[in-house]
């Protein structure tokens, strides 16, 4: 049986050049996310990666109370589905290596973007979708996908990210969107505390209508 009490979670970052408008408000956020997550109950580990046309894991595993400031260091284009192919398939080598009772009760995979794909070269969309169908379905993992400058609802949708836990967030409002990602996965690492198969929130009309500001 797996770890009701541990999450791992991956987050994956744009830093594509487009990003430095809202560099520090993006660090500022991530800062907070992390913060948030020290609050809530169990163990909680942390992966995070960083793509433009290249990927990049910045740190592994990482125990909260290690996880660093964010340095973010914006380049490049934007290779989305390149990085997610990488990520769940990297994840899911991972976490399949270790014995049953050292496994995450929750992973969490955590998208958040300023753009749209333009640059991937390995991976497609019906691809990516049809692997984080499977992670989903067959492995319980949880997907959140947040995106500027977008329809993120039908983009996640078209990733195959449940339309419920994609949000559209303003340029402005990027601090804010990684500020309610994190409410949710707090609650869920509580509620999966008591019963393991619990489901994350939606994200609500005013939370939507309040980030897309």
């Amino acid at each position: 049986m797996t770890r009701s009490d541990l999450t791992h979670l991956y987050f994956l970052l744009d830093r594509s050049g487009s990003m430095q408008s809202i560099k520090a408000d993006t660090e500022g956020g991530f800062a907070a996310f992390v913060e948030e997550q020290k609050r809530a109950p169990g163990e909680c580990r942390v992966t995070l990666a960083q793509f433009d046309n290249d990927y990049d894991v910045v740190y592994a595993e990482r125990a909260l109370a290690d996880v660093p400031a964010l340095d973010l260091q914006p380049r490049g284009s934007t290779a989305l589905l390149d990085a997610m192919g990488r990520a769940i398939t990297d994840a899911g080598a991972r976490l399949a290596a270790l014995p049953e009772d050292q496994r995450p009760g929750t992973v969490i995979v955590a998208v958040m973007t300023d753009g749209m794909e333009n640059a991937s070269q390995e991976w497609t969309h019906p691809a990516i979708k049809a692997l984080v169908t499977q992670q989903t379905d067959q492995w319980g993992w949880q997907f959140l996908y947040m995106g500027a400058d977008q329809d993120a609802i039908e983009v996640g949708a078209q990733l195959g990210v449940d339309r419920a836990h994609s949000v559209t967030y303003g340029r402005r409002r990027s601090g804010a969107a990684m500020g309610a990602a994190a409410a949710k996965i707090s609650k869920l690492r509580a509620a999966r505390m008591v019963s393991p198969a619990a489901p994350m929130e939606a994200f609500t009309e005013a939370e939507r209508a309040s980030l897309a500001e």
